[in-house]
């Protein structure tokens, strides 16, 4: 572990340059306190983010202006906002539930299928027309979490070994087509070594299978995971032999930590980053559409590095 540099992040970098809110446009987006019941966020450790506003930030980094995305749930409804206001105005979202959006929702929203997600969509049709960009090669970005991920980027949510037994997951959903057939797959997860192990119980959304030319011989003619982002860094693949390897580690989180906490012998960059931390202007916008928390202020925190 001794074989790698740190490299913070560079102030020059595109983030300082991209085309945030003003603040008349942050009052917009804002207008309103929060409710008189939202509950406050627990800042981490000496930054006043929470690792999972860290996480979206870092999602909402890879989304590329003109992306058509498949948002997911959970965080990456967050993330897709994010990029939309910040720096990707023209990537269009797509839900499993059939909503096909533009512009970003008005108002806060738990999940997919709540009315703010509906007003005003581009269209709202059914399960088949977007499953089939997909199927088509039209979707750049999925995301997509799970109970385990392994070396190669397979995912399991179909079952895992309890105390007692097996315990059956929810499975798929629509997983294993956006794992399948998206141009490039995001993975996020909270870093725990339980669910970073060596081999997934079961693969219900493909990674990289076995490594090297795998999804080629499966039939995969595009796409497989890009990176992992976690509550501690980010992982992506080699392009040769498709094992994941530590690219990133988010401020006060080192190397060594990151290993520790996974389930398999992990690699490393030798230059390794730090995550840029989210700016205001992001957190103004994630808090605005998650004010209360409800995904993002945090169950467990990173472990102290």
């Amino acid at each position: 572990m001794s074989n790698y540099r740190i490299t913070p992040p560079d102030p020059d970098i595109p983030l300082a340059e991209r085309p945030f809110p003003n603040s008349e446009q942050l009052r917009t987006l804002n207008p309103d306190p929060p409710p008189p019941n939202a509950q406050p966020r627990t800042p981490n450790a000496e930054r006043f983010y929470t690792p999972a506003e860290l996480m979206v930030t870092i999602a909402a980094r890879e989304i590329s202006d003109g992306d058509v995305v498949f948002v997911g749930m959970r965080l990456p409804l967050l993330a897709f906002i994010l990029a939309k206001i910040t720096h990707a105005p023209r990537a269009i979202g797509l839900f499993e539930n059939g909503v096909i959006r533009e512009i970003p929702a008005a108002d806060p929203m738990v999940t997919m299928g709540d009315p703010p997600n509906i007003f005003r969509a581009t269209m709202c049709c059914d399960m088949l027309t977007v499953m089939g960009f997909l199927q088509k090669g039209r979707v750049h970005i999925g995301f997509i979490g799970g109970a385990e991920v392994d070396k190669f980027g397979n995912l399991n949510t179909t079952q895992v070994e309890g105390p007692q037994g097996p315990i059956r997951l929810p499975g798929s959903g629509g997983g294993g087509d956006i794992a399948s057939l998206a141009r490039k797959l995001l993975i996020i997860m909270a870093h725990e070594k339980r669910r970073f192990v060596e081999k997934v119980n079961y693969i219900t959304s493909p990674g990289f299978g076995d490594g090297g030319n795998w999804r080629s011989r499966q039939g995969l003619v595009r796409g497989g995971p890009s990176a992992v982002i976690t509550t501690l860094g980010v992982l992506r693949f080699d392009p040769t032999t498709r094992e994941a390897y530590l690219s990133q580690v988010h401020p006060g989180i080192t190397p060594e930590t990151v290993v520790e906490h996974t389930g398999w012998e992990l690699k490393t960059a030798l230059e390794i980053t730090i995550s840029p931390t989210p700016t205001l202007e992001e957190l103004a916008i994630i808090r605005r559409y998650d004010p209360q928390g409800f995904w993002t202020r945090s169950k467990t925190t990173p472990p102290p590095a």
